[in-house]
């Protein structure tokens, strides 16, 4: 007995575990040991949770060549997509153009509408980012936008708007990038929205004219 208290690793403890079990069954001989013990099975069960994770991480559709999202059937689209980032950045351009010669209750709205397009063609670019892993350089475009008529030049842009809506709507249900086509969708609905402001302007606009 001796011996066994002086090297406590080569210790019996089941014989204290029944003792135990008759002294006081609904308390833990050994809390310490137990607390350890659970330690090492979190930490363990951690670790295989931490391998099981990085497994199912390599198999991502991220991680392989040809994503779910952003990959070949979006590839397919690149030249519409260069083409839709170069009229959102004219559109803005022109929506800037027409504030400095609005009435002064449509200049903020107006504004609003430009920025509006200037981040749809951020967020094109962001998407032939992902899909080619290079920026997209827009055309350099320099030069004034004149504008003759103010009610002219809303009929104008009533239908540039209403034409980008379906335009982005088309080319939405014609992919099968199921990213690319919501993306698309709710760009659709921004410029049909526009067109709506385009027509509110013009209404009261003619009003004012008569």
């Amino acid at each position: 007995m001796q011996n066994c208290l002086h090297n406590p690793e080569v210790y019996d403890f089941r014989q204290h575990d029944q003792v135990w079990q008759r002294v006081g069954p609904q308390m833990a001989p050994y809390p310490d040991m137990h607390m350890q013990n659970e330690t090492t099975m979190t930490a363990t069960n951690a670790a295989n949770h931490g391998g099981l994770v990085a497994a199912q991480e390599a198999t991502l559709p991220g991680a392989v060549e040809n994503p779910c999202c952003m990959g070949s059937a979006a590839e397919a689209l690149l030249e519409v997509i260069a083409g839709y980032i170069e009229e959102e950045l004219e559109d803005q351009r022109t929506y800037r153009a027409l504030a400095r010669v609005a009435p002064a209750w449509a200049r903020q709205q107006l504004r609003q509408i430009a920025d509006e397009e200037g981040e749809h063609a951020r967020r094109l670019m962001a998407v032939y980012y992902l899909i080619t892993g290079t920026c997209y350089c827009p055309a350099v475009t320099s030069g004034s936008i004149h504008i003759d008529s103010w009610c002219a030049a809303l009929r104008n842009r009533y239908h540039e708007e209403a034409c980008g809506g379906l335009n982005y709507q088309r080319t939405a249900d014609d992919t099968s990038d199921i990213c690319l086509s919501r993306l698309l969708t709710e760009l659709s609905a921004d410029e049909f929205h526009h067109a709506e402001q385009m027509m509110k302007l013009l209404e009261r606009s003619l009003r004012c004219t008569n």
